[in-house]
């Protein structure tokens, strides 16, 4: 009986920190989910700031380091996406990728 007692009380042991594993696992996925929610809130503030500044209904004054900020970064994307096309362009497909030679073929 004594084995048995034992089994049962490290079974139930497992038991309940699992259940308390899943439990914070849970809370913390919801926790993420929030977290995410509050930055989609914070970048759609931002969309419409940035937009009613443009349209000149809200002082570009009050926000004009956080709009060159942007405006700086929107900079870069777009020297990035430039690049990106120029190396795309620059290089043979085929050659650093045979299996597109076969697909071509078909």
């Amino acid at each position: 009986m004594s084995i048995f007692r034992s089994v049962t009380s490290t079974a139930g042991r497992v038991a309940h920190d699992m259940r308390g594993s899943v439990h914070r696992a849970r809370l913390e996925g919801e926790k993420r989910v929030l977290e995410r929610r509050h930055r989609q809130a914070l970048a759609a503030l931002g969309a419409r700031a940035y937009a009613l500044s443009q349209e000149g209904a809200l002082t570009a004054d009050a926000l004009a380091p956080e709009i060159a900020e942007v405006e700086a970064r929107m900079a870069d994307v777009r020297a990035a996406r430039e690049v990106q096309a120029e190396e795309d362009t620059a290089h043979d497909a085929v050659a650093a990728f045979p299996m597109l030679a076969e697909d071509q073929a078909n």
